[in-house]
């Protein structure tokens, strides 16, 4: 088993008012291991050494709560969740969390099927639908108090997935990189349409001189019904 020395990012959480405790520690490292154990069979990261996994998956999904203050017990779902960044790392660090883990393909819901299984996590749910399918279902449309995503698509595009799902005074927040800035100044339009205010974005800087960009959209009201519309909609001709 390897390693993950989760302890050296310890300190830098504890700066940010995150503690890690040893449950989430030991928790933590678990999850690294059945992520570079199931990505032999199934392409989940391509990020495998520790060190990495250490610094650019778990430490970079640990900055969320630095810039997105979640209330007791909110509600988070996690859109094109991938292999759970950042939704299952924020559950492990906030047990209270009631986090939904949304994704198109099944076999990446499998593996975090087991993550949840082998870490006996409770309140964490996998839901296998697209991003403008959970959008239109009552199951999920203006469900939650904060809607998030890593690394899925460009902004405008990104907004139209994600605001719908989100609670009118809740949050969509991007985890974008050094383009953030440039794909903000596209977002004035999508912004209006979907009942969002104009975007507040921090950065970080992770190892490697990595650049991360945290983007907060404040939903202040409700997303009209015809969004979202059908995918190539979407992409061909964004908000």
């Amino acid at each position: 088993m390897i390693d993950f020395k989760i302890e050296k990012i310890a300190p830098l959480c504890e700066d940010f008012g995150v503690k890690l405790s040893e449950q989430c520690i030991k928790q933590l490292n678990a999850y690294g291991n059945l992520l570079l154990e199931w990505n032999e069979k199934i392409n989940l990261t391509a990020i495998t050494e520790p060190e990495d996994v250490l610094y650019k998956h778990f430490y970079d999904c640990v900055l969320f709560l630095k810039h997105c203050k979640l209330s007791d017990s909110a509600s988070l779902i996690d859109v094109g969740t991938g292999a759970g960044f950042p939704g299952m790392v924020l559950k492990i660090v906030r047990p209270d969390l009631k986090v939904t883990l949304l994704d198109s393909l099944n076999k990446r819901l499998v593996f975090l099927n087991d993550v949840i299984e082998k870490l006996s996590l409770s309140g964490v749910e996998t839901v296998h639908l697209r991003a403008e399918e959970a959008g239109k279902s009552k199951e999920h449309r203006e469900k939650y108090d904060v809607a998030t995503a890593r690394a899925v698509a460009a902004l405008p595009v990104l907004a139209e997935y994600c605001a719908p799902l989100v609670k009118k005074g809740g949050s969509f927040v991007a985890m974008k990189g050094p383009s953030a800035f440039e794909e903000a100044e596209l977002c004035s339009n999508a912004t209006k349409v979907l009942g969002l205010e104009r975007p507040v974005i921090i950065c970080e800087t992770l190892t490697g001189n990595e650049q991360r960009a945290f983007v907060t959209f404040k939903k202040i009201s409700q997303t009209p019904p015809k969004y979202p519309r059908k995918p190539n909609d979407i992409s061909k001709q964004p908000l």
